[in-house]
């Protein structure tokens, strides 16, 4: 065999024997890398756990947040307006000016009114002198009882215009009165209907007053589950305009009436104390606490719903369980839902699970401060 073909049979060997141990995985080294594969890293805001709580039930209420104190203010007389001292939304004390009407025409008639008076009053006094002389001089034999009966009947009648009089005098003053229009109570002005200038007629509105401190709850039941209500009955509700904020409230009172258009009842509700909003009008809805039970409560946010299954990510021994669901009513005031099997109190679940999730996967739970600074660290990391 020549020196060239042993030459060659040594490379082909050698180059067989790479190729073999470049396809040939290293099984340790796998393993290993399997085992250091990293755990699910999640913070304790990320955990929620099924409560005990006591589930309310009861009819629906919806209605608007109206003051139980509240005045519409109309024009007593036909007057030009000639001031109006409050806007929409200032607040006015118990008797303070609010809208001021020409008086001119009414002055003058005062003024006409009390000149009758006088003239009266004087008319009134020389016929009560001439009375009383004529009757001394009847009772000396010097007057004839027809000239003392004149006499009496010019005093009654003196007497009937000085009393007419007095009246339109106080008629005028009245009038008078009825042209400064004063706030009723203390309260806030909610609505303004006139301004400098404008002629207000016999029973127009002016404005309105109300008493923050007096809203309520003025809701409607159906009267199908007006039974369930009682005076004194909690209620929950939210507001049209405060977001997620809960109000707590109770029944003060049931209009034994319905409503002829909708058959709904009205149903008054007195805020719970220092809950009171500062608006009104607002739409308002909620529930009556009819009755009450115990009952073990789930938060929404840690369900997966699948179809008409349920189930949750529960947090273990380190690591990730999916644990079937069996669940009951949903809980209006929270949205939580009542357990009926699953899951027992102080389970640790994960607050809103993603798809990524896999039964059995490690799980850490960090420290509070650790939690804070691992979005730092995971920016620092990727700016490295």
């Amino acid at each position: 065999m020549s020196r060239i073909t042993l030459i060659s049979m040594t490379l082909a060997l050698s180059l067989a024997l790479s190729l073999a141990a470049c396809n040939k995985a290293p099984e340790p080294n796998a393993k290993a890398g399997a085992d250091a594969s990293p755990a699910l890293l999640i913070a304790p805001q990320d955990l929620v756990s099924p409560q005990s709580n006591a589930l309310s039930s009861g009819p629906s209420i919806t209605g608007s947040i109206q003051p139980q104190r509240r005045a519409d203010l109309r024009a007593e007389l036909s007057s030009v307006v000639v001031q109006v001292l409050k806007e929409n939304g200032e607040r006015a004390r118990r008797g303070e000016l609010l809208v001021r009407l020409d008086d001119t025409a009414i002055r003058d008639s005062l003024a006409s009114a009390a000149e009758a008076v006088r003239a009266a009053l004087q008319s009134f006094e020389q016929a009560e002198r001439q009375f009383q002389r004529l009757k001394t001089l009847r009772e000396s034999g010097m007057a004839s009882t027809q000239q003392l009966e004149d006499a009496e009947v010019r005093r009654n009648t003196g007497q009937s215009d000085l009393a007419a009089a007095r009246t339109r005098e106080v008629q005028a003053r009245q009038q008078l009165q009825r042209t400064l229009v004063t706030a009723p109570f203390d309260g806030i002005v909610s609505e303004r209907k006139v301004s400098a200038g404008d002629t207000a007629q016999l029973g127009k509105e002016l404005l309105k007053v109300m008493d923050p401190a007096s809203l309520r709850f003025e809701g409607l039941v159906s009267a199908d589950a007006v039974d369930e209500v009682r005076v004194g009955q909690a209620v929950s509700f939210r507001v049209n305009g405060y977001g997620a904020q809960e109000f707590a409230g109770s029944v003060r009172r049931i209009n034994p009436a319905a409503n002829p258009t909708t058959r709904q009842i009205e149903v008054l509700v007195d805020f719970a104390q220092g809950q009171q909003p500062q608006l009104a009008g607002l739409y308002a809805e909620g529930q009556i606490q009819a009755a009450r039970k115990p009952a073990l409560m789930v938060p929404a946010v840690a369900l997966v719903r699948d179809g008409d299954s349920a189930f949750a990510w529960r947090v273990k021994d380190g690591l990730v369980q999916k644990v079937a669901l069996v669940l009951g009513e949903r809980d209006p005031r929270s949205g939580d839902f009542v357990l009926r099997s699953g899951l027992s109190e102080g389970d640790q679940l994960i607050r809103n699970p993603t798809s990524a999730l896999k039964d059995g996967q490690k799980v850490r739970v960090a420290a509070a401060a650790t939690a804070a600074s691992a979005p730092v660290a995971a920016a620092s990391a990727a700016g490295k």
